[in-house]
Order: C-alpha cells, then sequence, then structure tokens
C-alpha cells in the first residue's frame, strides 16, 4: 500500500507515517514549517527496514499547493491507495472575541484543506477503484469552551468523510473519521495544563492517556484491505471518556 498523510512530521501524524513504514507500505508525507522534524521522521522510518518514506513541504490552506505535491507525489510513487487526513491547528478564543483570522485559519486548515486533498486524490482513486480515506477529527467536534473555530472544523471532518462514504463506495473508496481522546504526545506535554491533564486520568475510565501505537496502528488497518466494507463511520478512541469541558 502507498500511504499519503498531511501533517506528518510529529505527534499524531508521525506515529502514523513510522507505523505504516514499520508496517512495510511507502509513505509520503507533509509536513509545513517543520523540516528538521519531518527529516527526523524519515529517518526513523528508514531505519525500521519497511517501506518507502519521504516528506513533502505542503500548506493544505492552498489548493494550489497541494495541488503541486500531489503531483509530485503521483510521479514519485505512482498510485496513492490510502490517505490520511491529519494536519490540523488549533487558535483559541472565546467566540464573542474570535477575529476573521482566527477562524479563517483553522478552519482552512482543519477543513477546507482536507477538501483540497480528497479532491486531488479521488480522481486516481477512482480509476484503480480502490482508496482509504481516514480523517483524523477530535472529541472538540462536540464542542469545547473557547474554541468554536476547532470545534466546527472538526465536525464539519465528518460531512466530509460521509459524503465521500455515499458518493464514491460503488467505486471501492470507503471514507471514515477516527475521533481521538487525549493522547501522549509533544504538544499535550507541552500545551496541556496539569488541571486538564488530570481531569482525563481522572474520568477516563481506563485512567490513564492514550498512546500513539494504538491510534496508529487503527489507522494501518482501515488502510488495509481487510476493512473495505468499514465505510461511512466515526470511530472513538478516547478509553471510554467520550465528552469534554
Amino acid at each position: 500500500m502507498n500511504f499519503f498523510v498531511t501533517g506528518g512530521s510529529r505527534g499524531i501524524g508521525g506515529a502514523i507515517v513510522l507505523e505504516a513504514a514499520r508496517a512495510g507500505h511507502n509513505v509520503a508525507f507533509t509536513y509545513l514549517n517543520r523540516a528538521a522534524d519531518a527529516a527526523e521522521i524519515e529517518r526513523r522510518a528508514g531505519a525500521s527496514a519497511g517501506g518507502r518514506v519521504r516528506s513533502y513541504q505542503m500548506d493544505v490552506r492552498r489548493s494550489d499547493s497541494v495541488e503541486a505535491v500531489g503531483d509530485r507525489v503521483l510521479e514519485d510513487f505512482e498510485r496513492i491507495d490510502v490517505v490520511v487526513a491529519n494536519a490540523g491547528m488549533n487558535r483559541p478564543n472565546l467566540l464573542v472575541q474570535m477575529g476573521d483570522d482566527e477562524w479563517d485559519e483553522v478552519v482552512r486548515t482543519n477543513l477546507t484543506g482536507t477538501f483540497y486533498v480528497a479532491r486531488y486524490f479521488l480522481p486516481p482513486m477512482m480509476s484503480q477503484r480502490f482508496g482509504r480515506f481516514i480523517l483524523i477529527s477530535s472529541l472538540a467536534y462536540r464542542g469545547i469552551t473557547g474554541q468554536a473555530n476547532y470545534c466546527a472544523s472538526k465536525a464539519g471532518l465528518h460531512g466530509l468523510a460521509w459524503a465521500i462514504a455515499k458518493e464514491y463506495g460503488r467505486r471501492g473508496i470507503t471514507a471514515n473519521v477516527i475521533v481521538p481522546g487525549v493522547f501522549d504526545t509533544d504538544m499535550t506535554r507541552d500545551g496541556l495544563s496539569t488541571a486538564n491533564k488530570d481531569f482525563w486520568i481522572q474520568y477516563c475510565p481506563l485512567g490513564r492517556l492514550g498512546e500513539l501505537a494504538e491510534l496508529s496502528k487503527l489507522v494501518a488497518f482501515l488502510g488495509s484491505e481487510g476493512a473495505g466494507f468499514i465505510n461511512g463511520q466515526e470511530i472513538q478512541v478516547h478509553g471510554g471518556l467520550d465528552w469534554a469541558p
């Protein structure tokens, strides 16, 4: 299988790239600014003696950037079987104080960028009559205080996935959404307050944060031929804590 992962230079995206490579798949992944992190993921993936891995600088907010990188990826890898839409960002603020730029940048990155990527890769997938779209959402899609832009963008991914599932299922193309809880990543270690971390650990039935391998292995399965009858689904991966303050 050939994977295409957006936002693959660290965290959840980096774990997905490494797991796919370890399993022997070829992986193209993108980054926006973190060239050094992307190079480290390439190095680690190569050390796993798995599939071929290559990184590409891409701005998902711009359709011309998505199309240019998409052309290079198809030239380098010939085909893409699995698209993992993981690139995302957040700019918290109360809705009444949220500026146009705060809304637009988050929605364009998290939702519109995923639309650009799906629009680009759907035609070759239809030609090969095989494709997997895996969109990484968040529990925030149900609403979180101070993150209306992020919540709306993640909720939009669910509708987008379901539309792809219904429009292109008969072409051998599936689309599913993964809804992670809080995972142990650099972002949560650096950006999650002690109070919020304690909240999740206290109320999660498993009493801990998620481990990246538990998410990346699920993505690898959803990208496989064995997941061919899983389509248009919302898969929760949060240890049983399915709400947020």
